[in-house]
């Protein structure tokens, strides 16, 4: 791909694991492109093209800047082209699992102090969310934490790639995802890193991704029932 659809894929991925949200505001222009190691006419041309997806809208005025918008138009495309592919829910899940499993098993023999830090304060973060967003946010941070504390730059990547790929901002759903049992899955891999159990990190991370299968195939393709819980979260 073009450098410009190169950017605004890195940008648009963001936004599907969680790490924007509607109504955040991008980094000015001069401090993204820097960020990107990218020229600012290749930044404009990415935000041009997020805008014309619906992905971001650029407000002018004292207070202006480039903010995510609510995603619903985005969603139902990306919603329209999975139901018209079946089969890429469960190839982009059986990935990550092969992916996050094997890091977390790096993860394991691994980690620092700092690693296991960042990990306990994401799920800290999850548990004490009051909002989808704020609880999205925490789940990515964790997922990336653990691919950091890995020590393989390329399979980190590569599940960022996985993660970004997948898209359930559940802001625009009925489903709810209990946080319990979510925050519960997190403190357990993250148990089994801190034990150095390689086999248990492993194991508990593929449990915690397969489980997010059937919830995309409600929250996203409609089969089965929409289910409820007490307290809301978006995808693991």
């Amino acid at each position: 791909m073009s450098l410009t659809e190169g950017v605004a894929e890195h940008i648009r991925a963001m936004i599907h694991r969680g790490e924007l949200g509607p109504g955040d505001r991008l980094p000015p222009e001069r401090e993204l492109a820097e960020e990107l190691g990218v020229a600012r006419a290749s930044l404009r041309e990415a935000i041009k093209s997020l805008q014309s997806r619906g992905y971001v809208e650029v407000r002018r005025g004292a207070h202006g800047g480039t903010f995510v918008t609510e995603l619903s138009r985005p969603f139902r495309d990306w919603r329209q082209q999975v139901r018209k592919q079946r089969g890429e829910i469960d190839e982009i899940i059986d990935f990550r699992i092969a992916l996050e499993q094997h890091a977390a098993r790096l993860a394991a023999t691994r980690r620092t102090r700092p690693d296991l830090t960042e990990m306990r304060a994401a799920i800290d973060s999850m548990a004490d969310s009051d909002s989808r967003a704020t609880f999205r946010l925490a789940d990515s941070r964790f997922h990336s934490a653990v691919a950091r504390a890995a020590r393989n730059t390329r399979l980190e990547a590569g599940i960022d790639q996985a993660r970004g790929a997948l898209f359930s901002p559940h802001d625009l759903l009925e489903y709810v995802e209990p946080v319990e049992e979510s925050v519960r899955d997190h403190r357990g891999v993250y148990e089994a890193i801190r034990a150095k159990d390689a086999d248990a990190a492993a194991c508990l991370m593929a449990a915690h991704i397969d489980r997010t299968r059937e919830q995309l195939r409600v929250i996203v393709l409609q089969d089965g029932k929409t289910k409820t819980g007490q307290r809301g979260s978006t995808r693991p």
